[in-house]
């Protein structure tokens, strides 16, 4: 998409977050600053409702949050975590040090200095989950170090991924995955911001296509947009089936109930390496496709399953040795 993304653009503010009983929490947290975990599934909206709490808490949000990505900074090598803008006023002079100190170091200065405005300023950790255990246990001590003047906020998707001491020491807020009807009402909100020709079943398709995913959701929205012009139940039916390979995926459930395990797996192939595709979105489409074939007790099943790949992509390996399982339980 050339133009700015409706996710960043359209940030919403506590008021807007589509969970009830996240607001309320959150709403707490503004009055009564403590460190939180927002745990729940991908696209649920956590990184948004930190951001929108960061917002209401602070004078100068953007001097007062720090965010930082736990994933991307595990994944870097040390020039790119020298170089980067929002660090290296913090690691001058420390190239000599080891990755794992680097990190520290940095959450340690970030966490130390005072807030540009009131008591205190909020340091995000997004993706919390990426962690290595040494470095939670040197994150722990610096939560101890510096809680008169830091509101430590841990997103995950794994809340048992964190050690118990840093658990101990944060408010857990569930954050699900928002319903159809509520997803529905965010990209209303969106879609009358930025003047968009819409209708209701437009927008419920986009909303059902994404399964609980509101990030998809509001980018499978822009994409409807730019795409057709409008986001109407034909231009969203055209654009998001035509990204979603339903039919592929169709025939691929097809032959791996009928035993054609190497068509299947073929298949699969095709949208994990020639389409681009990652796993949670195979899965997510076989489940959207698989609510559409079957009902009762083979549904309940394939949601089993799912429920078990998607467990296993989460810990690390290949997402087709993963998917391949589920095809060859279809099968069997």
């Amino acid at each position: 998409m050339e133009s700015p993304l409706w996710t960043e653009t359209h940030r919403p503010d506590l008021e807007d977050l589509p969970q009830d009983d996240v607001r309320e929490y959150l709403q707490r947290a503004v009055d009564e600053p403590l460190n939180l975990v927002l745990q729940g599934p991908p696209g649920s909206g956590k990184t948004a409702a930190a951001r929108a709490l960061a917002r209401a808490a602070h004078e100068n949000p953007d001097s007062d949050l720090v965010v930082v990505n736990v994933a991307d900074f595990f994944g870097r090598t040390k020039s790119d975590i020298t170089n980067d803008p929002r660090f290296e006023h913090f690691l001058a002079g420390k190239s000599s040090m080891s990755k794992r100190d680097m990190i520290n170091h940095v959450l340690k200065e970030a966490a130390s200095y005072a807030p540009a405005t009131g008591a205190y300023k909020t340091l995000l950790l997004d993706n919390a989950e990426a962690a290595r255990e040494d470095f939670q246990h040197a994150l722990r001590r610096t939560m101890e170090q510096y809680h008169r003047n830091t509101q430590f906020v841990l997103t995950t998707r794994q809340p048992t991924k964190l050690i118990a001491p840093i658990r101990s020491r944060c408010f857990p807020i569930p954050v699900r995955a928002p319903t159809a009807a509520e997803t529905v009402t965010v990209l209303e909100r969106i879609v009358e911001a930025e003047g968009v020709e819409h209708d209701a079943d437009g927008l419920e398709y986009v909303a059902g296509a994404a399964d609980g995913d509101l990030r998809e959701a509001i980018l499978g929205a822009q994409t409807t947009h730019e795409t057709r012009g409008a986001v109407t139940m034909q231009a969203a039916y055209e654009t998001l089936g035509e990204v979603g390979h339903d039919d592929a995926v169709t025939s691929m459930l097809d032959d791996a109930e009928a035993g054609d395990f190497s068509d299947a797996r073929s298949t699969l192939d095709d949208l994990l390496v020639e389409e681009g595709f990652s796993g949670d979105e195979v899965l997510t489409a076989v489940l959207r496709v698989g609510r559409s074939r079957y009902d009762g007790e083979r549904l309940a099943e394939i949601h089993r399953l799912a429920g078990e790949v998607d467990l296993d992509m989460t810990e690390g390996a290949d997402d087709r040795v993963h998917l391949s399982h589920l095809l060859a339980e279809l099968g069997a």
